[in-house]
């Protein structure tokens, strides 16, 4: 019997390199009941029907027949004047079917992701650059100004400053008399993968891990609609991990954060069920189907036997789906819609709960309307004129699908052993009186280098094999265009949003009342020297109008801030 087997390194002398994954994974050139995995022979154990435990053949019985996937668009540019008219008009293109669930992604400038006001030294040039610039809950209002917030669904693109962010949404709210318990969306929140992948992170590991538990206890108490978190594989996988390794690495990082929050005391299915999760759909099809077919299985089983959840929706991986914007190539910029058409597929057929599709200029500069419209008619036309949707989990029971399932969990549960034995090892009820989050597990990790290198190895096999020739991107190393013109607009963001974003902090700043902010930044450092959940003080500070940086700061008088480890 032959398996579906991984290498390590670009060492492939004696490899057909078209039977090798982009993940380094060798296939058989075909797959027959030979190849029968142990999970089709332990079907009610390892597979089961859709909507049933383990879940590998999705969530929901009747999977899209009953709703579709949240198609969900990413927007965030120059000020939060600017993004608003991109959220109505991406609203408006959406009305074009009553199935279909369609919620916005913001994203946000640099300054803004690394905890900065638009006024700080270190922001110069970059504000509105890469996203939306928001210092003060009057940039909240102007950003979401006229959105029903308590019907659409918002998703919040941000990890370091995540608590602030959220802080100054909800304080908003409280402005507009929009009950909390009203609100839906997601926090990314994610910044244990700022660690491993991304770099945007503002404090040491372990007071950054706290403040998620902070935001996951705050909902649970709060707002019972809200994602806390967005356990997030894709910056994982955009930094050049394999897919195992996207899988394995996300999922260890949601287990930390359980396992946090169960240090603080929490019950389990208070916090869980609103946990969720977002990967990458890259350009190996049938690999991003199986991973996330295989995600399910393990998180099912890891909240069931590892942490003793009871609530059937505490065993629910809820999953967003984003292309691969690091499969998009400048060159030939059209080919990626084709791209990003087979990647949305994937995870459609992986089964996805919400989905972003890459616009085809992102390579280039932020998208344009031009741009952003294809990218959503391209799920609509996934939703409406293929017919995925007409039964669930379509491909389960194929012999290639089901084996490659099985390797995929196989390959994560290997990483997952690896990162439980860099500390106290697989956690046990007895841990939440006798250990801390600082023992060993995804922290140690990160201070050991672990993640980071891992990651650059698969990076590097990845780019020795495009170099050679082995791995075909087209339009770069083949197929390539010498005369190739860039059909496509590229939108630009014009210096006079940081001037105006600055002249509007300055006028802000001479507007409120310095003994009140003050009172509230003293507050929160109190209560981040204390130990307590700031998030309550955090909401306090944006009412009192304390700006993000300045919220920021406070807590890192007394977390400091992490400039990386002896390893880095």
């Amino acid at each position: 019997m032959s398996h579906a087997t991984s290498i390590s390194g670009p060492n492939l002398e004696n490899i057909d390199p078209h039977a090798v994954t982009i993940s380094g994974l060798v296939l058989d050139p075909s797959y027959t009941p030979e190849n029968l995995p142990t999970s089709l022979q332990n079907f009610d154990r390892d597979i089961n029907n859709p909507g049933e435990y383990p879940y590998t053949r999705g969530l929901f019985p009747n999977g899209y027949l009953s709703r579709l996937w949240t198609m969900r668009q990413f927007a965030g540019f120059g000020s939060a004047d600017d993004t608003n008219a991109r959220f109505k008009y991406l609203l408006e293109a959406a009305k074009t079917s009553t199935k279909a669930n369609t919620g916005l992604s913001t994203a946000f400038d640099l300054p803004t992701l690394m905890g900065r006001d638009s006024d700080d030294m270190l922001s110069i040039g970059e504000v509105g650059k890469c996203g939306v610039a928001i210092d003060t809950i009057e940039d909240m209002h102007r950003l979401y100004k006229d959105i029903p917030i308590d019907s659409v669904t918002v998703s919040q693109t941000i990890n370091g400053p995540a608590c602030v962010i959220w802080a100054m949404y909800l304080a908003m709210a409280k402005q507009l008399n929009i009950s909390w318990d009203t609100l839906g969306g997601t926090l990314q929140n994610d910044i244990l993968k700022e660690f491993h992948a991304q770099n945007e992170f503002i404090y040491p590991p372990e007071a950054s891990v706290k403040l998620v538990v902070d935001t996951i206890e705050f909902q649970a108490q709060h707002l019972p609609k809200w994602n806390s978190v967005s356990i997030s594989g894709y910056h994982i996988r955009e930094a050049g991990s394999s897919a195992p390794q996207e899988l394995a690495f996300t999922l260890r990082d949601g287990m930390e954060y359980v396992e946090a929050c169960l240090l603080r005391g929490m019950d389990i299915d208070s916090f869980a069920p609103r946990l969720s999760y977002f990967f990458n759909a890259h350009n190996e099809f049938f690999e991003e189907i199986c991973k996330l077919r295989a995600a399910r299985r393990i998180w099912a089983r890891m909240m069931r036997e590892r942490y003793g959840a009871k609530n059937e929706r505490s065993w629910f991986m809820k999953t967003h789906v984003q292309t691969a914007g690091c499969s998009l190539t400048e060159q030939q910029p059209l080919n990626n819609i084709v791209r990003v058409a087979y990647q949305a597929m994937a995870g459609v057929l992986g089964g996805c709960q919400s989905l972003h599709t890459d616009s085809m200029d992102e390579t280039l500069g932020l998208p344009t309307e031009q741009a952003v419209t294809v990218a959503l008619r391209t799920q609509q036309i996934l939703a409406h004129e293929t017919g995925v949707t007409r039964t669930v989990d379509p491909l389960g029971g194929s012999y290639f699908i089901e084996a490659l399932t099985d390797k995929m969990e196989a390959e994560a549960l290997d990483y997952i052993e690896q990162i439980d034995n860099m500390g106290r090892g697989p956690w046990k009820p007895e841990h939440a009186t006798t250990s801390s989050i600082d023992e060993g597990g995804c922290v140690g990790g990160i201070h050991k280098g672990y993640f980071r290198r891992q990651i650059a190895e698969a990076s590097y096999r990845f780019s020795e094999e495009c170099e050679a020739g082995d791995r075909i991107i087209v339009g770069v190393n083949q197929y390539t265009d010498d005369n190739e013109d860039r059909p496509i607009d590229i939108l630009t963001i014009s210096e006079e949003v940081e001037t105006v974003q600055n002249q509007r902090l300055t006028d802000f700043k001479q507007r409120r009342d310095d003994a009140a902010v003050e009172a509230a930044l003293q507050s929160i450092r109190n209560d981040a020297k204390a130990n307590k959940n700031v998030m309550p003080a955090l909401v306090e500070g944006a009412l009192a109008n304390c700006t993000l940086g300045e919220m920021v700061q406070a807590m890192a008088d007394i977390y400091g801030r992490y400039t990386g480890g002896p390893e880095w």
